[in-house]
């Protein structure tokens, strides 16, 4: 037993000196880990079809050592959500986890190319229907379009999910 508690308890010392001792070479310094810092910042979320009216206030942050692209995203009409991205070095890919107040889940990943983050995944409906889901996010003037489409048909045909646009929260420094 007492072998036993002296492995736990320098697992556990070493575990921690690991993680706060100064100098710890930090894990996500490469170039890809901010490709998706673009989206970053406090934001009013605009659809396309009603550019003056905000839908949603959407803040992005960029935590856990700069590893992490946090997004919390509360829509007007209740919906509330998170996400989180992070690039995966061991396979060179993007991967963003998105979760709801109402049990939606949605994983996608992809890459950034051509100056946008384009992720890809499947999702399901209500009644669990698989669906196609791509998406992408790119800088524009003022702030950050994403635009996702949906299939139901293989990726046959695509229809436009939604397209919004993030402008900086009226209220804050961007």
């Amino acid at each position: 037993m007492k072998i036993r508690l002296t492995v736990i308890l320098l697992s556990l010392v070493g575990a921690s000196t690991c993680f706060a001792a100064p100098g710890h070479t930090r894990n996500c310094t490469a170039p890809a880990y901010r490709q998706f810092n673009f989206w970053a910042g406090d934001w009013d979320a605009y659809d396309s079809s009603e550019p003056d009216k905000p839908i949603a206030r959407n803040r992005v942050d960029i935590i856990l050592g700069d590893c992490v692209v946090r997004e919390v995203y509360r829509q007007s009409d209740g919906l509330i959500g998170r996400s989180f991205s992070i690039y995966d070095a061991a396979r060179k890919v993007w991967h963003q986890t998105w979760v709801t107040n109402r049990g939606q889940l949605l994983v996608i990943e992809g890459q950034f190319r051509n100056g946008r983050m384009m992720l890809a995944g499947t999702d399901r409906d209500a009644s669990g229907r698989s669906r196609l889901v791509k998406a992408f996010w790119m800088p524009v003037e003022g702030g950050v379009r994403e635009v996702a489409h949906r299939s139901i048909d293989g990726g046959k045909t695509w229809t436009l999910w939604f397209d919004i646009t993030f402008r900086p929260h009226r209220n804050s420094r961007h």
